[in-house]
């Protein structure tokens, strides 16, 4: 049944999204990036990172700055100085454990085994490394950010008391695999553009009849 109405949603999202496909990214490119998103929006991250790659020329560089260099530099991000003693120890911490800057060799783990070395790095969790991992690798994670959380419960795929990672848990068991990235990134633009915590768009909804929370609404 849950399968089922997984399979549902996911076709009346690429219907009315069509189906991503995202641009192919350095995988640590992608950790530095992520790690910005975390606690703050993409209109805020993503310029904190083209600017933090405007300021140094290459990751090596950017380990030898002093942390108010890098945290000058993605101060548009929210949480500058944090974010900057991360990835500075998240690089670091990799170059020390791979002889260079690159996350090339995470390619040849298994799927277990490159969670459990990226949830090693500083200020990586679950979220952030599933990102890296599926986006960059292709590995069957599912990341579960605040969209996706949000409107999984909101369309009953997930209990209401599950945390995010139990959650992530739940979806990977019911999403297809080669769905991952179409249903991930597809909720998350669900999310922005209509169903949003407060004041959801019921009539611009395309998820109307799966919906848990719409459904309740109107009892």
């Amino acid at each position: 049944m849950e399968k089922k109405k997984v399979a549902d949603c996911i076709a009346l999202l690429e219907k009315e999204y069509g189906i991503p496909r995202p641009d192919e990214e350095d995988p640590v490119d992608l950790l530095v990036k992520t790690i910005l998103s975390q606690n703050t929006s993409d209109a805020n991250s993503l310029p904190a990172f083209a600017r933090l790659k405007r300021a140094f020329p290459d990751y090596e560089s950017l380990l030898r700055a002093p942390d108010e260099a890098v945290a000058e530099s993605i101060r548009r991000g929210g949480l500058a100085e944090i974010k900057a003693k991360r990835i500075k120890a998240a690089l670091k911490k990799i170059k020390e454990e791979q002889g260079e800057i690159s996350l090339a060799s995470l390619a040849g783990m298994k799927k277990e085994q490159a969670m459990e070395y990226l949830l090693r790095l500083p200020g990586v969790g679950p979220k952030t490394a599933s990102i890296v991992l599926l986006f960059a690798f292709g590995m069957p994670f599912l990341p579960v950010d605040t969209h996706v959380f949000r409107l999984s419960q909101r369309l009953g795929l997930v209990e209401e008391k599950a945390n995010p990672e139990k959650a992530q848990k739940m979806l990977e068991r019911i999403v297809p695999p080669d769905k991952y990235i179409s249903f991930h990134l597809n909720l998350i633009r669900h999310g922005r553009e209509v169903c949003h915590a407060r004041g959801p768009r019921h009539e611009k909804c395309c998820l109307q009849g799966c919906c848990h929370y719409m459904q309740g609404q109107k009892a």
